[in-house]
């Protein structure tokens, strides 16, 4: 069907009112359209600019209801006393909307090319409801880039978003992105986060580098599906799109610094029971075990076994050694007599669940410089396109059982993987390569608040991040935070973020102050926001409905920089079929 076609079928809401600016557009409600829900509508109307065919699409973000006759405060009075004035009431009401311009298009003959809003059509240009047919006629040309993670907020349209991988090339963006999630428990961020990866999974060429802390993105990988919620088995749509999917946990991740070891012995319970509390003394002990080990011809993967507990028991119990952690000769002695009357068969005991850590020879296991290498080298000189992985790294506390593991050596190797991928990135850099890969991190306001972290290694993982989001950008390395709240997160990463998607949640106090910075102030998509309503507040969960507000080069409609709003789509089956990803059956 021609544009022209689906254009005149296209149902009529109001014109174009007065006053109105490119800036702002006020609408005159027509009659037939009033008692329709019109608040998030995507519309578009049709003028002429430089003696060309344009059409401008837009979202309405405000209804308003003016009856000049009872604004007389005669008339009010009235009103006041029976309720309604005859024939004044209903009969004289206006309804006036405001559309905020998006994106418009010119029609260059053969193709439609973006344009600007250069000029206020005439009053009186009908405004009509755009529907899925008028978007594809005007995206025919970008189709195939073309990504939908739900309908229009408020509207039946699918919104058309495109998710560019991070090279040159067909639908390359030519450098990263930084993207941020936020909303509170439940507005649906970390579903919508997966819908995102598999937007960017269609791209060979494109890795994803997945940190799991809470191990949700790896239950799904796996195909563990929950009965309620979201139930969307991206196991098996990456298998569709030819990925391989890799998911490692702690008990599968081999640590390969001598740094780390001294850092997580330090934190483990066998210094403390050496009578050693934590601080300068107990921190020389790690360091000293971490540089004599070596030169004992102990290997980093071989702590587990017994001769090197031994080794290092011997370097402990060694005067000289014991004069570097203790200057005091009160202190040397008592610690000298805590060895010596020690069992060490219970100190095996606190070193293994730390030396297990390193161990080479574990099922399935890799360390993290070849895991990373896996994920970023792409071979040279290949005849084929290599479909590059999926890498997703667990490291929920469920999954550490016989570990040595809490929060602070969570820290410890997310802190060793931030390294690694920022170290790749530059090599990469220095050789003329783009990483062309996204690293997603779940509980970001965790791992980077605002404020600085007291815990020392929490502080560390802390400046990694906003070290990487500052200088990996342009090595093609692009950062996707995940995080329930907006105010508490570092305001670097903000900065730096260009895509934003803003769910339920953030509409009281600070959160929505900083929120209200990022937009710019504009009061209207501000009220579109507000009108959120919490998921779970639905009766039952096929109603749910997780809306969202996007900001940024996230959709061929927002060329303005305008935000647009969206509600995710509810059902699995939806979103698969609508972006033909559909699952292996059997």
């Amino acid at each position: 069907m021609s544009m022209e076609e689906l254009i005149s079928n296209a149902e009529k809401i109001g014109t174009i009112g007065s006053p109105s600016s490119t800036g702002e557009l006020s609408l005159d409600i027509m009659g037939t359209a009033v008692k329709k829900k019109l608040v998030g509508e995507l519309v578009f109307f049709e003028f002429s600019q430089d003696g060309k065919p344009h059409y401008a699409l837009g979202q309405i973000t405000e209804v308003q209801l003016k009856n000049i006759w009872l604004e007389d405060p005669t008339m009010r009075s009235l009103a006041r006393q029976r309720g309604q004035v005859n024939p004044v009431s209903g009969e004289q009401d206006t309804h006036l909307g405001q559309m905020t311009v998006s994106a418009v298009f010119a029609d260059e003959g053969d193709r439609f090319e973006p344009s600007i809003l250069g000029t206020v059509p005439p009053t009186g240009t009908f405004i009509k409801l755009a529907t899925d047919e008028i978007l594809e006629k005007l995206l025919e040309m970008y189709q195939e880039v073309i990504f939908y993670l739900g309908h229009v907020y408020g509207s039946t349209p699918k919104l058309p978003l495109w998710f560019k991988h991070f090279s040159s090339g067909p639908y390359g963006a030519g450098e990263a992105y930084h993207i941020g999630i936020f909303g509170k428990t439940g507005s649906g961020k970390s579903v919508l986060a997966k819908m995102i990866l598999l937007a960017y999974a269609r791209y060979k060429e494109m890795a994803i580098f997945v940190i799991d802390p809470q191990g949700e993105f790896s239950k799904d990988a796996r195909g563990e599906l929950r009965a309620e919620g979201f139930p969307l088995n991206l196991n098996n749509v990456l298998s569709v799109l030819g990925k391989e999917v890799l998911i490692k946990s702690v008990r599968e991740l081999i640590l390969d610094r001598w740094d780390l070891f001294s850092e997580i012995l330090y934190e483990s319970p066998f210094f403390e029971r050496l009578t050693i509390p934590k601080g300068e003394n107990r921190r020389i002990a790690s360091e000293v075990l971490s540089d004599e080990l070596p030169k004992k011809k102990i290997k980093l993967q071989e702590l587990y076994k017994r001769e090197s507990f031994e080794k290092a028991w011997e370097i402990l119990n060694d005067p000289r050694i014991q004069e570097i952690i203790y200057k005091s000769a009160g202190s040397r002695e008592r610690f000298k007599r805590a060895c010596e009357s020690a069992d060490k068969n219970e100190f095996f005991g606190y070193w293994a669940p730390v030396a297990e850590l390193f161990r080479k020879d574990r099922k399935n296991a890799i360390s993290v410089d070849d895991l990373i290498k896996k994920t970023f080298e792409i071979p040279q000189n290949t005849l084929f396109e290599i479909n590059r992985p999926v890498v997703i790294i667990d490291l929920s506390r469920e999954m550490a059982s016989g570990l040595f593991w809490n929060d602070t050596i969570q820290a410890l190797v997310i802190k060793r993987l931030l390294d690694g991928l920022t170290y790749s990135a530059e090599r990469a850099y220095r050789e003329n390569r783009s990483l062309n890969t996204l690293v997603i991190l779940d509980e970001a306001h965790r791992l980077a608040p605002r404020e600085k972290v007291e815990n020392e290694k929490q502080e560390s993982v802390r400046i990694s991040l906003l070290d990487a989001v500052r200088t990996t950008r342009k090595y093609g390395l692009g950062w996707m935070f995940i995080s329930q709240t907006l105010s508490s997160l570092h305001k670097e990463i903000i900065g730096q973020l260009r895509i934003f998607f803003f769910g339920f949640g953030l509409a009281l106090g600070t959160e929505f102050q900083a929120l209200r910075e990022i937009i710019g102030g504009d009061p209207n998509a501000l009220k579109l926001y507000q009108s959120f309503r919490d998921p779970h507040s639905s009766f039952d969960i096929s109603s749910r409905q997780y809306a969202f507000m996007t900001v940024g080069p996230v959709s061929p409609l927002s060329f303005a920089g305008t935000p647009l709003f969206l509600t995710a789509f509810n059902t699995p089956n939806e979103f698969l079929e609508v972006n033909h990803l559909s699952e292996k059956k059997g």
